[in-house]
């Protein structure tokens, strides 16, 4: 064996096993999801105490979950797991293929796996109503899809629909984003007007992003099954790192109030995770502080943004007592600090100023980052 030989095996062993165990990180998130989505219609329909939850159920589970280490099981969470099981009945007839012998008879649900699963309530599922529509084995669908992608595609109401994509995930072995973006293009649409539905298949693979290992690893949801902390799916540069290791406390030393609340604050708008670098509490302004760093040049999306993320924090954050929040945007580009003030909608000229007055000068901002950093 050369030396050429030793890497490409190494790499190969390397891409193989990251493979494999991304695969199961997947297939296991995808059944556990399942599982809770069969729960949650079975409390429904036959639990004891249900009528004393009614509609309130999907809150009070996620307000009990919230006092655990468990993350990520929040009301819409709960509400998209039911919507998958009831459009996935099909997956709890091969789920002890995928699971340990062991395991499954561990499980409650171990007694509907193999032969109760077309007697619950919900069991006919929508593709089961068409018979001239083809249903992909739940084996196949297991193995190649992530549970993002079956999110994705339960949002479809038409079932027709909803196995094109399957089949052409699975084809083009599409990443989630890959996906989206194709329902978005209308691709399905496109297809059923195009007269060569196989060349335009072949077009939209060639040109699509394909599913890696890394893809399912970095998942928020995956993150959270796994019990990982938030950033550990921020990528950051070396010089993003030491702005914010270092501006957190330059802030909080400055001595203008400034309480520290969270880095790298994950907040969910619609069905898309963003990021805020820097969440700080300022208790004379009485208001939140949102720092956001881009290491480039200022672009006219960085405030936008910045913007969209002070909304969210006044929409769903802010208490009633609190003042509006504001924003701070640090762009840093090769010698050149650009810091930028942003506030989401505020009219009260008098606190506009105060704020200013509180707040660090945009000249202190950008002599520390040029001086620290460039």
């Amino acid at each position: 064996m050369n030396f050429s030989a030793l890497f490409e095996n190494i790499k190969s062993t390397h891409q193989t096993l990251q493979k494999t165990a991304s695969n199961a990180i997947n297939l296991s998130i995808t059944i556990r999801n399942w599982i809770i989505g069969y729960y949650i219609l079975e409390f429904e329909q036959n639990g004891e105490d249900r009528a004393a939850y009614g509609e309130k159920l999907l809150s009070n589970l996620a307000k009990k979950f919230g006092n655990t280490d468990i993350k990520g099981m929040t009301e819409r969470r709960f509400r998209e797991y039911r919507r998958f099981y009831t459009i996935y009945p099909q997956i709890g007839e091969v789920i002890s293929d995928f699971i340990p012998k062991e395991a499954i008879r561990r499980l409650p649900t171990a007694k509907f796996v193999k032969h109760e699963i077309r007697q619950l309530p919900t069991a006919e599922s929508d593709a089961d109503k068409f018979t001239n529509i083809p249903i992909i084995p739940s084996p196949k669908l297991l193995s190649k899809l992530s549970y993002s992608h079956f999110a994705e595609i339960a949002k479809i109401d038409d079932p027709l629909k909803r196995v094109f994509y399957e089949m052409e995930s699975i084809k083009g072995n599409w990443s989630v984003n890959e996906l989206e973006r194709q329902i978005h293009s209308l691709y399905y649409e496109r297809s059923g007007l195009s007269k060569d539905k196989i060349k335009l298949s072949d077009i939209v693979n060639k040109k699509a992003v394909s599913l890696t290992p890394k893809d399912i690893i970095n998942n928020p949801v995956a993150i959270e099954f796994l019990g990982l902390n938030d950033r550990a799916i921020v990528t950051e540069s070396d010089l993003e790192q030491a702005i914010l290791d270092n501006l957190q406390w330059f802030l909080l030393e400055m001595g203008h109030g400034f309480c520290f609340e969270a880095r790298q604050k994950r907040i969910l708008i619609d069905d898309d995770y963003y990021y805020i670098d820097l969440v700080f509490y300022h208790r004379i302004l009485k208001c939140h502080v949102l720092v956001d760093l881009k290491t480039e040049k200022f672009k006219h999306g960085h405030a936008s943004q910045l913007n969209t993320y002070l909304e969210f924090f006044k929409s769903e954050v802010q208490q009633k007592d609190d003042n509006p929040p504001v924003g701070i945007l640090l762009c840093t580009d090769k010698g050149n600090t650009l810091v930028k003030y942003a506030t989401a909608g505020l009219e009260k000229s008098i606190f506009v100023h105060k704020y200013l007055v509180e707040l660090p000068k945009k000249e202190e901002l950008e002599e520390y980052i040029r001086k620290e950093f460039i």
